[in-house]
């Protein structure tokens, strides 16, 4: 039974593999919703978190989504994370249709294809840096003596080198989400995406934050980032504003 359930997912893997082949070679987008709605209750009392959203977002962008509060952009991270499931509508994530899986199929893209940021940092306590970073490695099965040299790496890309052995308690905000980005990093997702991930930063680690997510972005990563700061969305290279789970506005930057 355990190894009939392994070759399914074995062959999960693969297919995820083989579609997002396609994927690059086509240049198709990474993110690709087609009129999604997230209900909420029913009849007269229903409410639409999102409401008929379509959007598409290339490889290598940098994507800023805002929005007041209850304007749906936290559900529509929810639904592009594989963390929430759209009550109608079409979401393919790197060529995948994302009602094609079960639960254990998208636990793996999750884990595969998407590195998460969150405002809370989210470290494990009582834990070095370095093993922070090492554990979505060890949770898709990749050897330790791997593990410690890509982590070792995730670690000097976010300039925390010198801080491995440190646990969370032992660094300052700013240091602890740069921990988090490393570990997001570390699996070579094809999407970042970050969830008001300066909200607990002063305005010092929030800026080199976001100098972090420049490079991280310029290196190829496709970078999409919830925020309601104006200042932090203008890092970004398109803007899209939410209200009333609807996609009100969507701006690219015209570069010079």
């Amino acid at each position: 039974m355990e190894l009939a359930a392994a070759a399914l997912v074995v062959a999960a893997v693969a297919a995820v593999a083989a579609v997002a082949a396609v994927a690059v070679v086509d240049n198709a987008p990474i993110i690709d919703l087609h009129n999604v709605v997230k209900q909420y209750g029913a009849g007269e009392s229903a409410i639409f978190a999102l409401d008929g959203v379509s959007l598409s977002i290339y490889p290598g962008e940098y994507v800023a989504i805002m929005g007041a509060s209850g304007s749906g952009k936290s559900t529509l991270m929810n639904v592009i994370g594989a963390l929430d499931i759209p009550t109608s509508g079409e979401y393919y994530l790197d060529g995948i249709d994302m009602a094609s899986l079960d639960e254990n199929q998208l636990a793996i893209v999750r884990g595969r294809k998407i590195g998460f940021i969150f405002q809370s940092f989210n470290l494990i306590p009582r834990t070095s840096a370095l093993a922070n970073v090492e554990l979505p490695l060890a949770y898709q099965g990749i050897k330790m003596k791997e593990r410690r040299l890509r982590a070792l790496k995730a670690l000097d890309l976010v300039g925390l080198s010198d801080r491995l052995t440190h646990e969370p308690t032992e660094l300052s905000g700013g240091q602890q989400q740069r921990v988090a980005v490393a570990r997001a990093l570390v699996t070579k997702p094809a999407l970042l995406l970050a969830d008001e991930p300066t909200g607990a930063l002063d305005s010092k680690s929030t800026a080199d934050l976001l100098d972090l997510f420049d490079l991280v972005n310029a290196a190829g990563r496709t970078v999409v980032l919830i925020t309601h700061e104006a200042d932090v969305a203008a890092r970004a290279k398109r803007i899209i504003r939410m209200r009333d789970g609807k996609i009100i506005e969507d701006t690219a930057k015209v570069l010079a």
